[in-house]
């Protein structure tokens, strides 16, 4: 039986820029600024104002069309649907700022992502390479050959996990505000600014998170995962704040998934400290497959602290090309957001009747997000949370098969870690 979805073609993604939301075209083109011309067909494009994210758009170009016309008359539309966004807040001075970025053997991706960082318009920040139980010296050369002389700091950590490296990098970094993006990302060069001005602006934020955006779409596996929601949570800018939990979120603030993801985030360095960093038996590299991010956004918000979004802080994630990487991804996605609540009941024992009087929809909420939909046809992205794109029956099962192995992947993994110590301090796991 043939478990994987239609195959759609690929679809370009681009960048278009207009002076209004009704006015003309400053600029478009592909999203990374590299590559051939877009000249027709599918167009996956994100939406600007003055340089300012509000929206993205999907678009067919017809033959002999200009393509700038059409996704800009479609943008216009949206636009004129939907409103523009309030980009709220007040821009302050961002704080100085430590990057850390954990990687293990993928150096060609690395100095892609590094290039994009060293790039940024923030006036006061580091870069920290955190070398995750590598294998090759291939990372350490490619720091030390081509961007130590730029500042970047490399860094070894020899025990595996993704939890483990941020938590290395937590305890090197020299800024006050410490920002995390992986290596298989582009930073729009606004991106650390826009994440970390906030912290400026509001003494009680403990964390912010950040825009992700598809850097290609052009395999199935892709295209589908962007379908599915990929990384994105829209267009307004939240604050979440535990003292005044928000309406619209009953389960707040379990469903810490809608806050953001480990791709584009950033804390207060001594607020994460103090909350005691990332659970080391989470994440990419453990048993429990994930979950790593959503811990430390919940402990955060436990901890009083306030969480917020912000959609200008924007990243271009490289999503998995293949079919066995994308049912790796639908597996971990379950594994990670059970394994993050186990860890949380254990490590946070005092929030435990608040899960529990929640727990019935989480379940339900659970059951929505994971379901199966015929696909009636190409998979398209664009629709983010809307719950009526295709996901099929394979995945659905192997994403609800790791939501039952979750805590059982904790479990395994806090028994491999047993003995680490935060690298700040003397408490052990």
């Amino acid at each position: 039986m043939n478990t994987q979805p239609p195959k759609p073609g690929p679809i370009h993604v681009a960048q278009l820029d207009l002076d209004g939301p009704d006015g003309e075209v400053l600029s478009f083109g592909p999203a990374l600024g590299a590559g051939p011309a877009i000249t027709g067909g599918d167009v996956y494009t994100l939406v600007r104002i003055g340089g300012r994210p509000v929206a993205t758009v999907v678009s067919r170009v017809p033959p002999g069309k200009s393509p700038a016309d059409a996704v800009a008359a479609d943008a216009r539309a949206r636009l004129a649907r939907t409103g523009t966004p309030d980009p709220g807040g007040v821009r302050a001075v961002p704080p100085r700022t430590s990057v850390v970025v954990a990687t293990r053997e993928r150096a060609d991706q690395l100095a892609r992502a590094l290039d994009s960082l060293l790039a940024q318009d923030h006036p006061d920040f580091e870069i920290v390479v955190v070398d995750n139980a590598p294998v090759t010296s291939a990372t350490e050369d490619l720091v030390g050959n081509k961007y130590a002389a730029r500042g970047v700091r490399y860094v070894r950590e020899a025990v595996p996990g993704l939890a483990i490296a941020h938590n290395r990098g937590v305890a090197v970094a020299a800024g006050e505000i410490v920002a995390f993006t992986d290596d298989d990302v582009v930073a729009d060069p606004n991106w650390l600014t826009a994440l970390t001005a906030p912290f400026a602006a509001d003494p009680g934020l403990g964390c912010t998170t950040g825009l992700i955006l598809p850097a290609q779409l052009g395999t199935p596996a892709q295209i589908l995962l962007e379908s599915h929601g990929g990384f994105a949570k829209g267009f307004t800018p939240r604050t979440y704040d535990p003292a005044d939990p928000p309406a619209d979120e009953p389960l707040f603030p379990f469903t810490a998934g809608s806050f953001g993801s480990g791709a584009n985030m950033a804390f207060r360095a001594s607020v994460i400290r103090a909350v005691g960093g990332f659970d080391p038996a989470t994440g990419t590299g453990t048993p429990a497959r994930g979950g790593d991010d959503l811990y430390a956004f919940v402990s955060v918000l436990a901890a009083g602290h306030r969480l917020r979004y912000s959609p200008d802080a924007l990243v271009w994630h490289h999503h998995r090309e293949t079919w066995k990487d994308l049912t790796n991804q639908a597996y971990g996605y379950g594994a990670g957001l059970t394994a993050y609540l186990t860890a949380t009941l254990v490590r946070r024992p005092a929030l435990l009747p608040a899960l529990l009087r929640r727990l019935p929809g989480g379940l339900a909420r659970a059951r929505a997000i994971t379901a199966s939909r015929d696909s009636g046809g190409a998979a398209v992205p664009g629709a983010h949370g809307a719950q009526d794109y295709p996901w099929p029956r394979h995945l659905s099962r192997l994403e609800r098969r790791g939501m039952l192995a979750g805590p059982i992947g904790y479990v395994k993994a806090r028994r491999k870690v047993r003995g680490v110590r935060l690298p700040w301090n003397t408490e052990s796991t």
